[in-house]
């Protein structure tokens, strides 16, 4: 048993789950609610579950891979689990909030760990206005989506829109369209950390637009207003050398 409790949790893929019962019998195995410090086994979605769940006491998560990339993820080994720990370097996370009105005029709130992005639910264009700090920036985009995201999100869906890589201690925000087609050449905008963004839905009816905070979706949104929220913020622990900010340093030179 560890002078750490741990809480260990496994994503449904096999790795993970041959990986958990040999971990517990020599670390022990605590409830979250108990445990000092939350594993995460599996891949970045094991990570981006784990995190969730810590909204409300921010206790540090510490993951290794069991999944495919596993970018968020420490290197899986068994022993030395505790010393690891210990050593590892911490990266605060800041989510975003995203307050979404549907055309029915119902409101849905979630966090977002990566970016909330607004897509085209049909074969029509989406038309979005973007206003940032009470000042409308664009009248008219019409675009496949938008999206905000976070430092930590800018390596995920932002890059693959062609997005900035932002530093983890940025403390900036990067918007970027989805395949824009009006204003063609539009690549986006890097926003202060403190920035309030609202995207509306120009004629939701005719070209429903739907929006997600990472993997939690509302369709036929009218509205979304998008900050960061500084009273929830997440740990993730990593090994000396290959911390999040290492790690995002290296993906800009990985091209």
């Amino acid at each position: 048993m560890s002078t750490l409790r741990f809480a260990f949790f496994a994503s449904k893929r096999p790795e993970a789950q041959a990986a958990l019962p040999t971990l517990v019998q020599r670390y022990g195995q605590y409830s979250e609610a108990d445990a000092d410090v939350v594993v995460a086994l599996g891949g970045d979605g094991a990570m981006l579950d784990s995190l969730r769940r810590r909204f409300g006491d921010s206790k540090p998560v510490y993951g290794m891979n069991r999944g495919t990339i596993g970018f968020l993820m420490n290197e899986y080994r068994e022993d030395d689990l505790v010393e690891r720990v210990n050593a590892a370097e911490r990266a605060q996370i800041i989510p975003l909030s995203m307050s979404a009105t549907d055309i029915h005029g119902q409101e849905h709130t979630a966090l977002a760990i990566n970016e909330v992005s607004l897509f085209r639910e049909t074969a029509q264009t989406a038309r979005l206005r973007i206003t940032v700090d009470g000042k409308v920036r664009m009248e008219e985009l019409s675009c496949d989506g938008v999206m905000v995201a976070t430092p930590a999100g800018s390596t995920a869906y932002n890059l693959s829109a062609h997005g900035p890589i932002l530093p983890i201690g940025a403390n900036l925000l990067a918007l970027t369209p989805v395949s824009a087609f009006r204003p063609r050449r539009w690549r986006g905008a890097l926003l202060r950390h403190d920035a309030k963004v609202t995207i509306e839905v120009i004629a939701p009816d005719r070209r429903p637009v739907a929006a997600a905070a990472d993997n939690q979706e509302v369709r036929d949104i009218a509205t979304v207003k998008v900050e960061a929220d500084r009273s929830k913020r997440l740990t993730m622990l990593f090994d000396p050398g290959h911390a999040l900010d290492e790690r995002i340093l290296r993906e800009q030179f990985g091209f």
